[in-house]
């Protein structure tokens, strides 16, 4: 019979993150309320301590869309509404021997504030919504930038996959 500590190790081994054996599916949302869009300050490597998109990673047997619903009320306490795919990209992250620390395929949607209250929570020290021409003062990565501004664009035109009505 396996220990319940070999199990958890090997389970660790298996969802590990840091140094993966192959990438790892994340999913981030640009949520809007109004003209102002959420961002969540990362408590956590990688990007600990920048402002970010709220998401995480996708569990096993779980849709893009459930995930990404799950994980932005996990973190901010919101329930949401998808308004569409914006995009989705790799995002690979070295050390300084070149070893690949972090790999993900993230897949970004828009979408809607449908419900509660914002508070930080999970894997962000602080939420807030802020305004589209505030992103500049900001620590933000110039990757999020660029989702950011491709959402208010799709958003704007009612351009991109609908997900949700």
């Amino acid at each position: 019979m396996l220990s319940l500590g070999f199990i958890i190790k090997t389970l660790g081994m298996i969802m590990k993150r840091e140094y993966p054996s192959h990438p790892v599916v994340g999913v981030a949302g640009v949520i809007f309320q109004g003209p102002r869009v959420l961002l969540a300050k990362r408590s956590k490597d990688p990007g600990k301590g920048t402002w970010s998109l709220p998401g995480g990673g996708v569990e096993l047997g779980e849709t893009l869309e459930e995930a990404l619903k799950r994980e932005i009320l996990e973190e901010t306490a919101l329930e949401i509404r998808i308004g569409g795919l914006v995009r989705v990209l790799d995002r690979i992250m070295r050390d300084e021997k070149g070893a690949v620390r972090f790999h993900y395929v993230l897949v970004d949607y828009w979408g809607w504030v449908r419900g509660g209250s914002p508070r930080a929570g999970s894997d962000a020290s602080q939420i807030r919504f802020v305004d589209v021409t505030e992103l500049d003062v900001l620590d933000i990565h110039k990757e999020v930038k660029d989702t950011i501004f491709q959402a208010v664009k799709k958003r704007n035109t009612g351009r991109g996959d609908r997900v949700e009505n």
